[in-house]
């Protein structure tokens, strides 16, 4: 009987010793999956924070070169003048530039001779929008904020009243903007090529779903990302398993036969083309892109004429060829709005403002 009772407890402790055994190394396999999930994890947000920006003027930040004014916000925006002093000037003009671009970029004011800018009494202020170039970020920028940035500039030069607005690409997006924030500052507005958003309340879904269609696949998620998961763009613009936008990579293929023909006109951009992003990618290029495609409160197809009494006006100007801006949704919306004037150039793209302006369309 003692034996059997030595033989029943070595059993006991020989499955005692079993199920440690197991149980040990199920243990340690779930504190390592455990580890790796929150490695993951971690490594996952790091993935998709962008880095902070290099402010201009702040240590081991890029140097300040350019005029600037203070916003109320302590922001500060980068400008530049451009043709007759303001004091003397008839016609007082804010440029905004477009994607990926500076002040520098003022199309309007290299092509317009000095002697008409002289005969006319033209003053044009092209300015860093922010993040690019010398003009601080502005992370919680809204669709609202840049239009009081520009009544702000607009005061703090002191330009009066009102002025008129010209914008190019996404330039001209922001010019939308204006016409809906402060209408009551414009004197006239022109959009040049100005970019549009696929999620306008008003634009027919055959007529968007065609045009965004013909953009490259890669462009097409790129602009998704923007709109619906807008925390992931740092990411989706910077990883390296798919193409990303062709835009931010400044593709040839955008370009239109007359774009292609113009590019010599845009040499003088190597001369500033490093300022643009020196502050860092994200509050610019990527920053454009979930203000640009984001959800809006307002869509360009509601607004009301800003000049009832005929005392401005506002153009639209588009390249038929543009494969950048589909004419098709321009047309559309000058149909809709017949305040509008709206001028088609037949044969041009997307760079027709650097076309010498003897040319007749």
């Amino acid at each position: 009987m003692g034996v059997v009772n030595r033989r029943n407890s070595a059993a006991h402790t020989s499955n005692q010793n079993k199920t440690t055994s197991i149980q040990l190394p199920l243990g340690i396999f779930g504190t390592v999956l455990a580890v790796l999930f929150i490695g993951f994890v971690a490594w996952s947000y790091q993935t998709i924070q962008p880095p902070p920006p290099k402010i201009c003027g702040s240590l081991n930040g890029p140097t300040i070169t350019a005029p600037r004014i203070k916003l109320r916000d302590g922001r500060n925006l980068a400008y530049k003048e451009h043709g007759v002093p303001k004091d003397v000037a008839k016609h007082k003009i804010i440029f905004v530039h477009g994607f990926d671009a500076c002040r520098h970029d003022a199309y309007v004011a290299k092509t317009l001779s000095p002697d008409v800018a002289e005969v006319l009494g033209v003053y044009i202020v092209s300015f860093d929008r922010p993040g690019y170039g010398e003009s601080d970020p502005h992370p919680n920028q809204t669709v609202k904020s840049l239009a009081l940035d520009i009544e702000e500039l607009t005061d703090k030069l002191g330009l009066g009243s009102k002025f008129y607005i010209i914008g190019f690409s996404l330039g001209g997006q922001v010019v939308w903007r204006c016409l809906k924030y402060i209408p009551h500052r414009l004197a006239g507005a022109v959009l040049i090529a100005p970019v549009l958003n696929y999620w306008w309340a008003g634009l027919p879904a055959n007529l968007t779903n065609e045009v965004f269609y013909q953009q490259k696949l890669q462009d097409q998620w790129t602009v998704r990302v923007a709109h619906y998961i807008p925390w992931l763009t740092y990411w989706w613009n910077t990883q390296k398993w798919f193409p990303s936008s062709s835009l931010i990579a400044d593709s040839i293929d955008l370009l239109s036969l007359q774009d292609r023909e113009l590019l010599p006109k845009r040499s003088d951009r190597k001369n500033h083309v490093a300022q643009v992003r020196q502050q860092g990618e994200h509050e610019t290029v990527h920053r454009d892109l979930i203000l640009a495609f984001g959800s809006w409160e307002f869509s360009p197809l509601d607004l009301e004429n800003p000049f009832p009494n005929n005392e401005g006006s506002v153009h639209i100007w588009q390249g038929d060829e543009d494969l950048i801006v589909p004419v098709k949704v321009q047309r559309y919306i000058a149909q809709k709005l017949p305040w509008i004037q709206y001028h088609e150039l037949q044969g041009a793209g997307h760079l027709f403002p650097h076309v010498d302006g003897r040319r007749r369309w």
